[in-house]
């Protein structure tokens, strides 16, 4: 029983922490409230533009494009967020669920019972296949320097990143 109540106390207070670092960047947006509408193009190792300007309290709906030939992630967070970020991103590897240019959403279902973590379903990220689209609607609640990143292993380290800067 002790374990058990360490056990939810653990994921309360994760839980917890993992939203208060997602209100530092901002929070999903409201789908009716949308300000404006950015296209992005995702490559095999770049994002087309790979600069964007946002205002304070504005709501962005991204519409995310893979071009490339792999899965490729949209993510919105500090730098920091994504290098924690990244070690999740391998274990979804590692299980057999990202493979390299499909996403087994089968697996990731039943996977993500036992360890939430691999349910990839935060609102300020997407992961998309190739030859794909996705859609991210964030509000931008802070005058911070972001990041937009792919954390599939290996992508961030090889410069699939760009930057999200306050107007």
């Amino acid at each position: 029983m002790k374990k058990f109540l360490f056990l939810a106390l653990l994921l309360i207070i994760s839980k917890n922490v993992f939203a208060a670092s997602m209100n530092m960047i901002g929070e999903r947006g409201n789908p009716n409230n949308i300000n404006k509408t950015i296209e992005i193009k995702m490559y095999d190792n770049y994002y087309e533009p790979n600069l964007i300007k946002v205002k304070k309290g504005e709501t962005v709906k991204f519409i995310v494009q893979n071009l490339g030939e792999m899965v490729h992630e949209y993510n919105i967070a500090t730098k920091e967020m994504h290098i924690k970020h990244q070690p999740e991103m391998q274990k979804l590897v590692e299980h057999g669920i990202l493979l390299v240019d499909k996403i087994d959403m089968v697996k990731m279902k039943e996977m993500s019972k036992k360890d939430h973590s691999l349910s990839h379903s935060h609102s300020n990220s997407i992961m998309v296949e190739p030859k794909k689209t996705g859609v991210i609607i964030w509000k931008f609640t802070k005058d911070i320097v972001l990041e937009m990143a792919c954390n599939i292993p290996g992508h961030y380290e090889s410069g699939m990143v760009g930057k999200i800067v306050p107007k």
